[in-house]
């Protein structure tokens, strides 16, 4: 990476490396000679990760002080990526609780210096009048900076980059709307940085000097109204100039559920994310530049940034995503099948069929099902579930895919997350749409003993009380046109993929043949 030369040598702990930014710095920090170990309450998340063989894996939550104590054993560099937003009215008290357990923690272990990664405050204005989700973030950095280690608190305000979450939101509100009737917030001025120069300050900031603690706010070279950040973002992407029309009756809740219902960033995320836009929030300096020096052309101006995210998506290069890090509160319960499940009621639905494809061919459906692809079974149920789910404030059906090929375990997939995969045989989904209960679906490539492909498929359910038991018995006479019309649906598939492959040697076979007589 360009910037500064780094020292060789250091041990850096990176907490919440299964999110978007932290799934980004980890090789960013192996490729500048460091040695990685992450943080994670759930290694097995990280381990389909192109750098999960290079680095460490510690299972942990920033809440247990033993568990970080143990995490911070030998590290010089302490990053911090996390913060229990969107879990609950406590989330405040709770990322407070977790910040003071790991800058103490980082102390008794001899850490050098705690990196943080926090939210850019508008200057000027009273912490209390702050969202709620920014008066978190700066507590959560006054906290390290007032700590017994040096700490190094970068605050960005907009990021964009390929996946991230105000990439997506500005996105689809400008693709999807060539006349919008906008709130307020669209004329407030903000500096947004792109991504990149968000790794590289990071990445940087571990070489700092013992005697730097302090804040340094980062940002790109343009700033913009939101508005502005739109039309940008039209001229880049070739379409054409928007109608914006702000009206100021629309609340930050209004807001967000406008956001909720234009893109794919649910609700509860975009509501700090157009809280955050209430008040200008431009750099006030660019102080960090002295300990790690902008090489020419950076940071990267805002169009540039723009064409680099959309040139990532397009070309399904997208490395990590908003919704990488796992919905929080959501289940993390055993599968009702694990030896260490608790037991109680389970509702199952199994279906299987024949293949008349290899199973290589058969995995390849599996694997690419999600997103654009779809689900193989009546569009408008799975749309009018998705509608349901984002009404009732979950994540919704709109997620989509990080990548249209290939998944990986712990990635987001629609309103599912991947829990498990055997290449080849097994995707497991963990449901985190809105239920009265746990849901988990099955997706299975087999061989039976004559050698013939096999698709098993099983959903199961683990009620909680007795709405649970009714939800279940409510749809499940539906169940014969969603699944098995999936389990119909992927088995053609298959077939028709080995068929289209199979047809031009059949035509080319037949022209030889013609061609002799």
């Amino acid at each position: 990476m360009d910037g500064q030369p780094h020292p060789e040598g250091l041990h850096c702990l990176v907490t919440g490396a299964s999110g978007y930014i932290g799934g980004r710095l980890v090789p960013e920090l192996l490729e500048a000679g460091h040695r990685v170990r992450c943080l994670a309450r759930s290694p097995g998340k990280l381990r389909d990760h192109p750098w999960a063989d290079q680095v460490g894996t510690v299972r942990g939550d920033v809440t247990d002080a033993e568990e970080v104590a143990a995490a911070m054993r030998g590290i010089d560099v302490a990053y911090y990526l996390v913060h229990a937003l969107g879990s609950g009215s406590g989330f405040e008290d709770t990322d407070r609780r977790a910040a003071r357990i790991f800058a103490e923690q980082a102390h008794a272990a001899g850490v050098r210096r705690i990196v943080y990664l926090g939210g850019l405050t508008p200057g000027g204005v009273p912490e209390a009048e702050l969202s709620p989700h920014l008066r978190s973030r700066a507590e959560v950095g006054r906290i390290f900076l007032d700590g017994p280690v040096p700490a190094t608190v970068l605050r960005a305000a907009v990021v964009i980059g390929s996946g991230s979450a105000s990439f997506e939101m500005l996105r689809y509100l400008t693709e999807r709307l060539p006349v919008m009737v906008t709130p307020g917030w669209v004329r407030t001025r903000v500096q947004p940085i792109g991504v990149r120069d968000v790794l590289r300050y990071l990445t940087g900031s571990a070489g700092m000097p013992g005697d730097v603690n302090r804040a340094f706010d980062i940002g790109g070279p343009d700033v913009l109204t939101y508005q502005e950040m739109m039309q940008r973002y039209a001229a880049v992407a070739g379409l054409r100039r928007r109608i914006v029309v702000p009206v100021p009756v629309l609340t930050p809740k209004l807001s967000s559920l406008w956001v909720g219902l234009v893109t794919p960033v649910p609700a509860g995320l975009a509501r700090p994310l157009t809280e955050s836009l209430r008040h200008e929030v431009v750099c006030h300096e660019h102080d960090i530049a002295r300990h790690v020096p902008d090489p020419p052309g950076r940071p990267l101006p805002f169009d540039e940034a723009l064409a680099l995210a959309l040139r990532r998506v397009r070309q399904a290069q997208v490395a990590t995503r908003w919704s990488s890090a796992s919905v929080p509160g959501a289940p993390s319960d055993p599968l009702p099948t694990d030896p260490d499940w608790a037991g109680g009621s389970l509702y199952q639905d199994e279906r299987q069929a024949a293949v008349a494809a290899p199973r290589q061919a058969l995995w390849r459906v599996i694997e690419g099902i999600g997103g654009d692809n779809g689900w193989y079974s009546f569009p408008l149920a799975w749309a009018v579930r998705g509608w349901l789910d984002r009404f009732a404030g979950g994540v919704g059906l709109r997620r989509g895919r990080r990548d249209a090929q290939h998944l990986r375990v712990g990635e987001a997939l629609d309103f599912w997350r991947v829990e498990e995969i055997e290449p080849g045989r097994l995707l497991r989904l963990r449901a985190e749409m809105r239920l009265p209960g746990l849901a988990w679906l099955e997706m299975h490539a087999e061989t039976d003993e004559a050698g013939r492909t096999r698709y098993r498929q099983r959903a199961l359910f683990h009620p909680r009380g007795l709405l649970g038991h009714a939800y279940w018995w409510a749809v499940s006479p539906f169940h014969a046109v969603v699944f098995g019309g999936m389990a119909r649906s992927i088995t053609r598939a298959a077939a028709k993929a080995v068929d289209a492959q199979e047809q031009p040697g059949r035509i080319q076979q037949a022209g030889r043949a013609s061609s002799r007589r």
